[in-house]
């Protein structure tokens, strides 16, 4: 079908899907600066675990890089 202007501006508002709560604490730690090895370190989950999570809310919130997921979830109010 032909894109409307509201899919458009919920892009920016926010994300395509909810992120799940681990979803989150992987973000948030993300954010902090940590890596893939010490965000599974810290909560305790294998490395590729902690990469699928990266991974999942690139997807949602359409974002190409780790850098572009922090700055988009603290424009829309996630962080």
């Amino acid at each position: 079908g032909q894109l409307r202007a509201g899919q458009v501006i919920r892009r920016e508002a926010g994300p395509l899907e909810p992120l799940s709560p681990r979803e989150m604490e992987v973000l948030t730690l993300l954010a902090e600066g940590l890596s893939n090895q010490e965000i599974a370190e810290r909560l305790t989950i294998a490395r590729g675990t902690a990469k699928n999570h990266v991974s999942n809310f690139l997807s949602k919130l359409d974002a190409r890089d780790r850098t572009q997921a922090v700055l988009r979830a603290q424009k829309i109010g996630l962080l």
